[in-house]
């Protein structure tokens, strides 16, 4: 009898309330609307643009709409805005071809349409990575050979690349088998010396991206600084070259596809970018083809982007359903809210906010009394960094370099993250927080017949959960069904609304409210692991155990 007796009686969920969250969301969801709204609307939503602005203040009173309370704009220094106004790109001679492209964001604006010969002068591997050294020595090569030969060019910077073939179905879910094989625990590693100077990282993206996700934030932050710095010089120089434009393929696409972040820096003490665009691998390869055969390529292009002159601040947006009994004690949810610029950004994270706001919204109009605050956070800068949710936690818990905190550290109880697009709700990442075991597999129990089964004791990279574990606090994020996230939409020019499963918002927004109500009604706190070490300032070599992890950078 002891052993049938549950170990923690306190975290039977209410079923009944489970019922309503169900119904309520399954026969009155809302979550649709609110993403259609955000991306065909109000999408894309760019960290500190003019139109991330837009979309905020629509959050805003979307969230009031709902009856939520202490609903503000939090602001944090970002850095430069930038907002795409309009571009073209066009192959007018030997043949005309209206291009299928996308600029880069913190590009250079040109002055009307500029149109230039073609020149292919491929940069080291076609692309910077992040092994500096290599960068540097492909950097002081390229100089050395196309010094005072780019004025008035539109270069081609990267190799030819195929367009990938599908290995395996672009749209998946995992099975029993594949879920059951992320509940193990990793292999145990050594420990390995990172020097970020010195660092060997696959020039295959997918192995490239495995292994960032590998590496402590503060060693990526390090990287990315360094990287940064070398980047801003390198485009320093194609300016000084006075470059018309450059064009670039990119190795993650599949046929007909663009995949588009940044090709300046978001900080203001780094020059814009020339005008630079990304187009389909199938009309790059053409124009590398033609230009190798000797045959005149010349480009029509035209860009028109507005940036900010210095930094300005972003923002995130919170509300709040004030609590009971515990009213000073927080409970949290929270997705990203900012996206890139070439689809609409559905999948990232149109999606996370979305189910989110619908969270806030089933535990309002059901009126259900907890005994803890619930607030949502949006963040903005999520893309350049978790730049808006670690400027949060610093603000209001604690700053993970000194492991100072503030008292409202003590007062949260944990935070729910969403960012893995479309997916399903299969499960949970512990964040090595194994006490959080037997919690979870109360609480989502009742969600089974909806697919939601595993609880791994896995660390899961890349997004907002990670602000708040670096200071200790019980952070999550969520096991998703991949779909076509990792394929095809991720950064894409096809993060639209089209790419989004309306089953799998609604299961989702019904999982995550019901867990938001046990942790506000739990007795206690829900457990935490042991208060972190202060961060060092990383000065080039750090340790790094090569944890196995999910979502990218």
């Amino acid at each position: 009898m002891l052993t049938a007796a549950p170990l923690f009686p306190q975290d039977r969920p209410d079923l009944k309330v489970v019922n309503r969250i169900r119904s309520e969301e399954f026969e009155h969801s809302q979550v649709m609307d609110t993403l259609q709204m955000l991306t065909d609307r109000y999408g894309p939503r760019l960290t500190a643009s003019p139109e991330y602005l837009e979309a905020v203040h629509w959050a805003e009173g979307r969230l009031k709409e709902y009856g939520l309370e202490n609903v503000k704009l939090e602001k944090w220094p970002f850095g430069r805005s930038w907002s795409l106004k309009e571009f073209s790109l066009e192959m007018v001679e030997p043949r005309y071809a209206s291009l299928t492209a996308a600029p880069l964001a913190w590009s250079e604006g040109t002055k009307g349409a500029v149109t230039g010969e073609a020149v292919l002068a491929v940069l080291g591997t076609g692309r910077m990575r992040y092994n500096l050294k290599a960068n540097q020595q492909d950097i002081d090569k390229y100089e050395a050979k196309w010094k005072g030969q780019l004025r008035g060019k539109v270069v081609l910077i990267s190799k030819m690349t195929e367009p990938k073939p599908w290995a395996a179905a672009p749209f998946t879910r995992y099975d029993e088998k594949q879920l059951a094989e992320m509940g193990k625990a990793p292999e145990p590693s050594p420990k390995v010396k990172v020097d970020v100077n010195n660092i060997e990282i696959p020039d295959d993206p997918d192995e490239a991206r495995a292994y960032i996700r590998s590496l402590p934030e503060s060693v990526f932050e390090d990287l990315f600084d360094k990287y940064q710095d070398q980047r801003a010089k390198f485009l320093e120089f194609m300016k000084n070259e006075g470059v018309a434009g450059v064009i670039q393929a990119d190795g993650r696409a599949h046929a007909g596809m663009v995949f588009a972040e940044s090709a300046g820096s978001y900080k203001s003490k780094y020059p814009l970018a020339p005008p630079t665009f990304v187009v389909t691998a199938e009309q790059y390869n053409r124009m590398a083809r033609l230009i190798e055969k000797k045959t005149p390529v010349k480009v029509r292009l035209s860009l028109k982007a507005e940036a900010s002159s210095g930094d300005i601040d972003s923002y995130n947006i919170t509300g709040e359903i004030p609590g009971g009994a515990k009213k000073d004690e927080l409970v949290m949810v929270g997705a990203h809210f900012d996206s890139w610029h070439s689809g609409t950004g559905a999948t990232d994270n149109g999606a996370g906010s979305a189910v989110m706001i619908e969270v806030m919204r089933i535990l309002k109009a059901l009126d259900l009394k907890m005994d803890r605050t619930v607030r949502i956070a949006l963040w903005s800068g999520e893309e350049q960094g978790l730049l808006g949710s670690k400027a949060y936690v610093k603000e209001h818990f604690g700053d993970p370099k000194t492991m100072k905190v503030t008292e409202a550290h003590a007062k949260l109880s944990g935070y729910f993250n969403l960012d893995n697009g479309t997916g399903k709700i299969r499960g949970v990442y512990l964040q090595g927080n194994d006490a959080m075991r037997p919690v979870f597999e109360q609480w989502l129990a009742p969600f089974r017949d909806l697919g939601v089964s595993e609880i791994s004791i896995r660390n899961t990279g890349g997004t907002d959960h990670l602000s708040f574990d670096a200071v200790g606090l019980p952070g999550f994020q969520f096991i998703q069904d991949p779909m076509d996230y990792g394929t095809v939409t991720h950064h894409s020019d096809m993060d639209t609304y089209d790419h989004i499963q309306a089953g799998d918002e609604m299961q989702a927004a019904a999982v995550i409210a019901s867990l938001v109500y046990d942790a506000a009604m739990r007795p206690e706190m829900l457990p935490r692991k042991e208060l972190p070490k202060p961060q060092e300032e990383p000065k080039g070599k750090m340790e790094s155990r090569a944890a196995a992890a999910s979502s990218g950078r």
